[in-house]
């Protein structure tokens, strides 16, 4: 994260807002189930197997989010690590999932894109292929954020935990505001996230132009 510059660390806080914000909505919508928090899916979907739940549902929304990491993966080094491009696809994604979920097919359809969308947008910031940074799961980050707090508290860099910090706090701010939209818009409130994602991806290529 170190090697990001402030723009590049003002989008992944974005994104991260981004992945709160949808994970919220998808949270309520689907009835407990997560759309970028795989962690979470395991548990419920481990619960819901031994409980006699759906647990069908949980692990296929864990299979479309790794499909959706593999999916940027490729766009990723096909366009040697062009963000606006991986940025794409995750709009296209978000903007699939958004248009059948309000169709009336059974949900669990849109929350394999939107998943698979969220699972995209954690190759942005690829590296040599590999995802840098993870933008829709903070377990890492908090980790990271407390081993940098001690080390800020035995003659370490004192500020280094913040950025950890921001990330965790963008995640949170998105999935309350994510849940005051579903609140006042319900599933409608999607189309906020896809509009967001179409300007991270202009933003983005204008960004790439500029510096060519």
């Amino acid at each position: 994260m170190r090697t990001l510059s402030p723009p590049q660390f003002a989008g992944a806080t974005s994104l991260s807002a981004l992945a709160g914000y949808v994970d919220a909505i998808a949270f309520i919508y689907l009835g407990g189930f997560f759309v970028s928090f795989m962690s979470g899916n395991t548990t419920v979907g481990s619960v819901e197997l031994v409980q006699g739940g759906d647990w069908g549902t949980a692990f296929a929304i864990v299979g479309a989010f790794v499909v959706g990491v593999m999916a940027g993966t490729v766009v990723s080094r096909a366009r040697s690590g062009s963000a606006a491009w991986v940025l794409s696809l995750v709009a296209v994604l978000l903007l699939a999932g958004t248009l059948l979920s309000g169709t009336g097919i059974p949900i669990v359809f849109p929350a394999l894109l939107i998943s698979a969308g969220m699972g995209a947008v954690n190759t942005v910031f690829a590296r040599d292929g590999q995802p840098a940074l993870g933008l829709t799961y903070m377990t890492g980050a908090l980790v990271k954020m407390a081993q940098e707090l001690v080390s800020a508290f035995t003659g370490g860099s004192r500020t280094a935990w913040l950025r950890q910090f921001a990330l965790w706090l963008a995640i949170a701010i998105g999935a309350i505001a994510g849940a005051a939209a579903y609140g006042w818009l319900g599933i409608t409130a999607m189309w906020l996230a896809v509009a967001v994602a179409v300007i991270a991806v202009v933003v983005t290529a204008a960004s790439r132009r500029r510096t060519r």
